[in-house]
C-alpha cells in the first residue's frame, strides 16, 4: 500500500476483492520474542489453501495496538496496481492473436 492511504483504506484506482473470513485459532510464539500468530480461515479459497497465518497486531483508530479475537468476523482485501492485472477473458471468447496462424501447405 502506498503512503497515501491509511491501514484500512483501500486505493479506489487500484483493483480489488474483499473476501470474509474468520479466526479460527490463536498460534502462542514459538519464542518470546517472536509475535503470536492468527489462523484465519478464508471463505472462497480452494480447500487446501484456505488458511492463512499472520502476525497477531493491529491498531485501532487511534493508533493502540491490538490483536484479534478467536472466532472474530474479518475481510481479507486483495489489491493489486494496475498495471500488475489483465482483463479477464470471458468463457467461450476467442483469444485474440497478434499474428494469423500459419497456413497449412497442401500437395498438388
Amino acid at each position: 500500500m502506498s503512503d497515501k492511504a491509511k491501514d484500512g483504506e483501500r486505493e479506489a484506482d487500484k483493483p480489488a476483492v474483499t473476501l470474509p473470513g474468520v479466526v479460527e485459532k490463536i498460534i502462542p510464539p514459538v519464542h518470546p520474542s517472536l509475535p503470536e500468530k492468527a489462523q484465519i480461515s478464508v471463505e472462497g479459497a480452494e480447500e487446501l489453501y484456505r488458511e492463512i497465518r499472520v502476525e497477531n497486531t493491529l491498531q485501532d483508530v487511534e493508533g493502540n495496538p491490538v490483536v484479534l479475537k478467536e472466532g472474530a468476523e474479518v475481510e481479507i482485501t486483495i489489491e493489486a496496481d494496475p498495471d500488475a492485472t489483465i482483463p479477464k477473458k470471458e468463457p467461450g471468447a476467442k483469444e485474440f492473436h497478434s499474428t494469423p496462424p500459419a497456413k497449412k501447405k497442401t500437395h498438388g
